[in-house]
């Protein structure tokens, strides 16, 4: 039988951990996960002091890696440094021993190794407490971070560490995909997004499937950004919210474009700040046949 081990309670850095092992070491996706008291091991014996060994070790008739405790090569509690953690050390390992992460054979292996490289880096910040140096880390929304719902789930169901790593393991695959999908997101807006001004500030439409593209536009400053997809050629037209000093209404684009294509069907948010042409939400709406480029013309006159 092939074991995971690592510490009771588990914090994200040794959920992260297992969640590596268990996802990207070849022939360890079934492995069970068992929980010592922090620091220890699942048998009385020790490390020794070796170079090069291996994490994988044999207890009884069973292959063993110890994440996060047993001061083992994938625990990083015998060092000091604060840009290391089980995570980062697990995350070394499975890259040499996983064949597809260690050739990089294509853009798509690319993307997912950086992907899984940034959401390790954040774990190692979190290991070593480094949120509360966040500018904004007072603020409520940060209860909403996968840290805290792992401190919540410890008050809401104690003493469930299966339960604990189950959860976040799952929600670390949905934080993986996210991380791609904003890779993905950074090169459209880098390459492909066609740049426009408005007298609010400047704008970006891209035709992509990637619908991510919006949010991170507006995060790096597009006070407008439209995403027209390829596929069934939906429209989606976001302003910014309101602040002190600017304050955008959608609603001469939302007229001017039902003139230029009535056929289509468009729906004005009430906030004024969201325009629609197709959602997944309705599949009854009608596609525009207008182009981007003729969309941001409209834009451009907001």
């Amino acid at each position: 039988m092939k074991i995971v081990v690592t510490h009771s309670s588990p914090d994200m850095d040794a959920i992260a951990s297992v969640w590596l092992i268990k996802k990207f070491l070849p022939g360890w996706e079934t492995a069970t996960v068992k929980f010592v008291p922090a620091g220890e091991r699942i048998d009385s014996g020790k490390w020794q002091d070796k170079s090069e060994i291996s994490p994988i070790e044999r207890i009884e008739d069973d292959e063993a890696i110890h994440v996060d405790t047993g001061l083992g090569p994938l625990d990083h509690h015998q060092t000091a440094s604060d840009k290391v953690c089980g995570a980062s050390l697990a995350w070394n390992y499975v890259r040499i021993k996983n064949e597809e992460l260690r050739i990089k054979s294509s853009e798509k292996t690319k993307d997912k190794i950086e992907a899984i490289s940034r959401m390790i880096k954040v774990v190692v910040d979190i290991d070593h407490f480094k949120e509360v140096c966040r500018i904004d880390a007072t603020a409520d929304y940060h209860e909403f971070d996968l840290t805290s719902i792992l401190d919540g789930l410890k008050f809401q169901f104690p003493n469930q560490d299966d339960y604990y790593v189950e959860f976040i393991s799952k929600s670390l695959d949905a934080v993986l995909h996210e991380f791609e999908n904003r890779i993905w997101a950074e090169k459209e807006i880098a390459q492909n997004g066609q740049k426009f001004i408005t007298r609010f500030g400047k704008g970006i439409g891209f035709e992509t499937l990637n619908d991510s593209v919006i949010k991170l536009a507006q995060k790096i400053g597009y006070v407008i950004v439209l995403r027209k997809d390829p596929r069934k050629g939906y429209v989606r037209i976001k302003a910014v919210p309101a602040t002190d000093k600017i304050n955008i209404d959608l609603t001469s684009a939302y007229e001017k474009l039902k003139k230029l294509d009535p056929d289509a069907t468009w729906f004005l948010h009430i906030s004024k700040k969201m325009l629609l042409n197709g959602s997944v939400k309705n599949p009854k709406m009608r596609p525009s046949k207008l182009t981007l480029g003729e969309i941001i013309k409209v834009l451009e006159k907001v």
